[in-house]
């Protein structure tokens, strides 16, 4: 019995951050010292970021609204609302991203509709209210109220990991289980303008975004690439507990983000790794042997030291630095951007290797063996002839 994702599904908020825009607004906020003013330009240029989405529409350059709550356009002025007012937009915003996501989701599972969905498991970091998202997308989609419903609330990156992991076990304890999987994660309702190197740090790399994906171990036919999860494993570097963390404040959460945590990845990725290839055909072989690397985007800087520690290629890292660079970091929902990209590229054996992972705070490192299964992309022809060049 193999447990599979039949689909995969992302969703954004209209609104888009262009990020040398996004960069001049905070870089102009009055009470940044000059230290301040420097962090921000040398932040928000070396993201490897052009464009992030949020949903406070109040960041849009055309927004005319009256009475702005956290960016007033017309002085250029950050605002600074409180926690509930953070919250309040979180809950009326991510309600919708969750259903919108949910629903691409279910549409795009062949062979399968909302009578069929037995659990749902929801994600997010960034707010919270009761009854929560699950319920919010049991009624919205016209799930059976019977359906099991669980909730992982503030773990931060790495939490589409454990989402995934259950809704294996799930699948593995019921064959006839399907479970609908959803992260949405609201992270730009949190930034704010200060000389922290950290909060700096956070608002020149978190966005907004969602994710969703449906699972189950049924025998489904597909025309589509699917994926099978293989194994899952966790863990905790010895060092790194005050270096990523997640806080909640009097205006917002609050992100400690240390520029020590790339030189952390650094030193113990190969270590986070070992247990989950141990057991795996994957043993021994070079890293770089291995097909697809879903990693998630924390920053340029953990890309380029999980790189250069792996010896990966260019090639190899595209995924995540191409979700980085459109998207931003969307916490969780990130690294499921990140294998949607895989999963669209053409595919050239009918199984391949996918090692992912993600890291949030702890330092934990969640890791996971997926196989992405397809039909091989026919070469292009020209006047009858194979062509074969660029293709493994």
């Amino acid at each position: 019995m193999t447990v599979t994702v039949r689909s995969l599904e992302t969703a954004v908020p209209p609104t888009i951050l262009i990020q040398p825009v996004a960069r001049d607004v905070f870089a102009a906020q009055p009470g940044l010292t000059r230290l301040g003013q420097r962090l921000v330009r040398t932040c928000f240029d070396g993201a490897a970021i052009d464009t992030r989405h949020t949903a406070v529409a109040e960041m849009s350059l055309d927004f005319a609204g009256p009475d702005p709550t956290f960016y007033d356009g017309a002085s250029g002025l950050l605002l600074n609302p409180t926690t509930k007012e953070r919250n309040d937009l979180f809950a009326s915003e991510a309600s919708a991203l969750f259903i919108e996501c949910a629903a691409k989701a279910l549409a795009a599972a062949e062979g399968l509709t909302a009578e069929d969905i037995t659990h749902v498991v929801t994600v997010s970091c960034t707010g919270f209210f009761n009854p929560g998202p699950d319920y919010k997308i049991v009624r919205a989609l016209g799930l059976a109220p019977s359906v099991q419903r669980y909730h992982l609330g503030f773990m931060g990156c790495y939490a589409a990991f454990p989402a995934l992991r259950a809704a294996k076990a799930f699948c593995d304890a019921d064959p006839q289980a399907v479970v609908l999987v959803v992260s949405v994660e609201l992270c730009s309702l949190h930034v704010r303008t200060s000389n922290n190197p950290d909060t700096i740090m956070g608002s020149s790399l978190f966005a907004d975004g969602a994710a969703a994906a449906v699972v189950t171990a049924r025998e489904l036919e597909t025309t589509g690439t699917f994926l099978e999860l293989d194994h899952f494993e966790t863990v905790l570097t010895p060092v790194g507990e005050d270096s990523m963390a997640w806080n909640i404040g009097d205006h917002g959460f609050e992100m400690v983000l240390d520029s020590y945590v790339p030189k952390i990845i650094d030193e113990h990725i190969v270590g986070a790794l070992e247990p989950l290839l141990a057991s795996s055909p994957l043993q021994g072989l070079p890293y770089s042997d291995i097909k697809h690397w879903a990693i998630h985007p924390g920053g340029r800087s953990i890309l380029d030291k999980v790189q250069s520690k792996l010896a990966l290629s260019e090639e190899q890292l595209v995924p995540a630095r191409e979700t980085l660079r459109n998207f931003g970091n969307m916490s969780s929902a990130t690294v499921m951007f990140v294998l949607k990209h895989i999963l669209e590229l053409p595919q050239q054996s009918a199984r391949e290797d996918i090692c992912a992972m993600a890291f949030g705070p702890g330092l934990t490192v969640e890791s996971a063996l997926f196989t992405k299964v397809g039909s091989p992309s026919s070469p292009p022809t020209e006047t009858g002839e194979l062509v074969t060049a660029g293709h493994a």
